[in-house]
């Protein structure tokens, strides 16, 4: 008697996509909803933008920048382009911000007081 096996194959993560697909043009937001409980951490605070080097990538991390620095809270914010990387957050569009590891925005150049106000809802 021969076993099958019918279920499905595991597909390979897609690599994400650069909002500006090559012409620069704005992405439709895929922000997170439900961000968090308003529960700020305790200890280590980070902050990441991914992206692929094009300019709507630069100006999130320049937004993120001014948003942390207008905020008062003392963190480096990271810039994160290897593609390994990036795919190991699960975000499918460029750029994304992440914040203590966890992708809060993604496919969307936020302003720097858009990102200050996801930044407050998650209590910091």
């Amino acid at each position: 008697m021969a076993l099958f096996n019918f279920g499905k194959k595991k597909e390979a993560p897609k690599a994400p996509t650069c909002s500006c697909s090559g012409g620069c043009a704005p992405r439709e937001s895929t922000e997170v909803d439900k961000i968090g409980d308003g529960e700020a951490a305790k200890g280590v605070f980070s902050v990441k933008v991914l992206g692929a080097g094009c300019k709507n990538c630069h100006a999130l991390l320049e937004a993120t920048k001014e948003a942390v620095k207008n905020m008062g809270l003392g963190v480096e914010v990271d810039y994160v382009t290897d593609m390994e990387k990036i795919m190991e957050y699960g975000v499918m569009s460029l750029p994304a911000l992440v914040v203590n590891e966890k992708a809060i925005s993604t496919g969307k150049v936020l302003k720097a007081d858009e990102v200050e106000k996801l930044l407050r809802k998650l209590g910091f």
